[in-house]
């Protein structure tokens, strides 16, 4: 598989490589022929991710930073950017802004704010799919409008579980019309999605280099509203009316009266006893680590006495630590393995729990089931590589992707996490109520946790409606106005500094702050005014809604290889470009792209899409099956909103 995906990395670089020499080669400009392979490459590193798509966009912020220096070599009289404004980005509007969306959509979280919306609509959807899946998508959708769409839809993963529950509807069929209506829910505002965020200063950044005549105006919280409305209501009725056709039927996805444990042994076919084992001197298994016969055996060790004192592993003992004569084991695992790990070395197997029955209890440990989130840092780690059991007291058990179950076996610590995986723990609940903090991923089975600062909602609310107010009854700047309710949010408690740093995605704002000076390049250099002109000319002359389909499919396709972000920096400014040469107005056409950005719903590719794929044990054919035909409705609905309303 490795070898396949290098040979289709390797023949799509020469393809980039020939189809860079052929437009540097027609290029007006030496420093337009060099910013086009700049463009390219960036399009290359994001569309294949070689290396994580922030360190591509770091890499290319770089790079322009080194023309400076080696502007003689390159033909240039000086650098592709000024020196002195390369890391603009890092205190933009646009990134201040989203911060600042985080954390007042962490604080709404963690008071319980959006989990009172959660139980409500677990209360009165009842059990009919035509009602739960227009209830759930749209209150998601709207409260999407307000913080990020990713953020949004971790919230209600655990409640689509509970209510598939109750209605014995599949997983399957209520998580992708609530994770789409996610997406759409971000058009909503203009502080929804990071797209839209960033389209006002993209326009301040582009009239730097017009003529007063042809300035572009930027737009207010609420202009995109109707067009942000009229998408979610056509996806929900798109899943109301075609859903029975478009979304799998997989079975076994409820969970049965009976708890995680039949969940797991009916959706996955896995089933974890523990067990209590005791090393009587001179056993084979004394001076032997953890890790040499877990492996061997498909077995965890989660608890551990030295002398009389009872550890638990999930509390820093490493897998580097020796069995000695006189332990008692808790051992986890299925019960085949078990007893062949018991009869292997001889031990003694106790008939319940003894000296592990307190900490071993319901209410101290147990099996959870955890989605990592598209934002979690543990994305591209393994448990081994992190030190996942020693430093967070959470055991890898088995992973659960595309359908597939990964056991010890498979040697499950080694395999690299993906975002929308479904991981099977045990842990002790203060560790694992830890690391949903710390590590940033979705806890969808219950378990006894900490309670939500309930004392601190009328203050999360307070602080939102502050920030909006100053968004929408005042001239103050996006970002100043959404940091004072974000400040408010820590300073009255209802997060603290490191819950709020720890709320923050860093990935999408240094992808964010590291983009923008290309953005800057491609717009001062005559690039973008050079590929509007190339695209007209093979256009032709065309009426101006068929010129704006163009960049609105453009913008569609871009999204899907690539982060929306990144899409949007790099084709607004060709889209005012377009625009303006064409007769056109420049604000619209920008809009459309910041909104067609949001048009993910083909492929997995959007985090939105990547965090339901696991849960929902969707394959890329439900995506291209239910994706295919949302797509080509947010087109239509994008373009007919836009004539009526732009």
């Amino acid at each position: 598989m490795k070898r396949f995906r290098g040979l289709v990395v390797g023949g799509a670089a020469l393809c980039f490589l020939l189809i860079g020499w052929a437009l540097t080669s027609i290029a007006p400009s030496i420093e337009v022929a060099w910013v086009l392979s700049l463009l390219l490459l960036a399009v290359f590193l994001f569309s294949f991710e070689i290396i994580p798509i922030d360190v591509a966009a770091l890499t290319i912020l770089v790079m322009l930073g080194l023309t400076t220096l080696a502007a003689p070599v390159m033909g240039l009289d000086e650098g592709l950017v000024e020196i002195n404004e390369l890391f603009d980005g890092f205190s933009s509007n646009a990134v201040i802004s989203i911060i600042a969306v985080m954390i007042l959509g962490a604080g709404l979280d963690k008071t319980g704010a959006m989990n009172s919306v959660a139980r409500f609509l677990v209360k009165i959807g009842g059990t009919s799919e035509k009602r739960i899946v227009p209830l759930v998508s749209g209150t998601v959708g709207g409260i999407s409008g307000f913080m990020q769409n990713v953020g949004a839809a971790a919230l209600f993963l655990p409640v689509i579980k509970r209510i598939s529950l109750r209605s014995k509807i599949p997983v399957s069929r209520l998580l992708m019309p609530m994770g789409f209506c996610a997406i759409l829910g971000g058009t909503v505002t203009m502080v929804g999605s990071s797209p839209l965020i960033l389209l006002n200063d993209l326009i301040i950044l582009a009239n730097e280099s017009l003529p007063a005549e042809q300035q572009v105006s930027t737009y207010g919280l609420f202009d995109v509203t109707p067009i942000g409305i009229a998408l979610i209501l056509s996806g929900i009725l798109y899943f109301v009316v075609f859903g029975p056709l478009v979304l799998p039927n997989t079975t076994g996805q409820t969970e049965q009266k009976g708890g995680l444990e039949t969940h797991l042994l009916d959706d996955y076919g896995i089933d974890y006893i523990i067990a209590e084992v005791y090393v009587p001197a001179g056993n084979r298994l004394i001076g032997n680590i953890l890790d040499s016969y877990e492996t061997l055996f498909h077995v965890r060790t989660v608890g551990i006495t030295s002398g009389k004192k009872v550890r638990l592993t999930t509390r820093g003992v490493p897998a580097s630590f020796e069995v000695a004569g006189g332990d008692h084991l808790a051992i986890i695992g299925e019960r085949e393995c078990i007893e062949v790990f018991v009869k292997a070395y001889g031990l003694n197997l106790k008939p319940e729990l003894d000296l592990f029955s307190e900490v071993m209890s319901a209410s101290s440990a147990g099996l959870a089931e955890v989605v990592i989130s598209p934002t979690s840092q543990m994305v591209g780690e393994s448990a081994r590589t992190i030190r996942l059991r020693e430093l967070h007291g959470v055991s890898t058990l088995s992973i659960i992707r595309n359908g597939k179950t990964i056991r010890e076996g498979e040697d499950v610590r080694s395999r690299e996490f993906q975002a929308g995986d479904t991981v099977v723990v045990f842990a002790d609940w203060q560790s694992l109520q830890d690391f949903h903090t710390s590590q940033n991923v979705v806890i969808t089975s219950d378990y006894p946790q900490e309670e939500v600062r309930t004392n601190k909602v009328l203050h999360a609310l307070t602080f939102f409606a502050i920030a909006m107010s100053l968004v929408l009854l005042t001239d103050l700047r996006l970002s100043v106005a959404l940091m004072v309710g974000a400040l408010g949010i820590i300073i009255s408690g209802v997060l603290d500094p490191e819950e709020a740093y720890a709320s923050v995605s860093w990935k999408t704002v240094f992808l964010l702050a590291s983009l923008i000076p290309l953005g800057k390049a491609v717009e001062a250099s005559g690039t973008a005014a050079w590929i509007a002109d190339r695209v007209l000319f093979v256009v032709g002359d065309v009426e101006i809604w068929v010129l704006q389909l163009v960049i609105a499919v453009l913008a569609t396709a871009f999204t899907l290889v690539m982060s929306n972000v990144g899409a949007t920096v790099l084709l607004v400014p060709l889209a005012i470009s377009i625009a303006l040469h064409a007769g056109a107005n420049p604000a619209v056409f920008a809009l459309t792209v910041a909104i067609a950005t949001s048009n993910s719903f083909l492929l997995p590719t959007h985090q939105v899409n990547a965090l339901i794929m696991g849960p929902g044990r969707y394959t890329v054919l439900d995506f291209m099956r239910a994706g295919g035909i949302m797509t080509v409705i947010f087109l239509v609905v994008l373009m007919v909103m836009m004539q009526l309303f732009y």
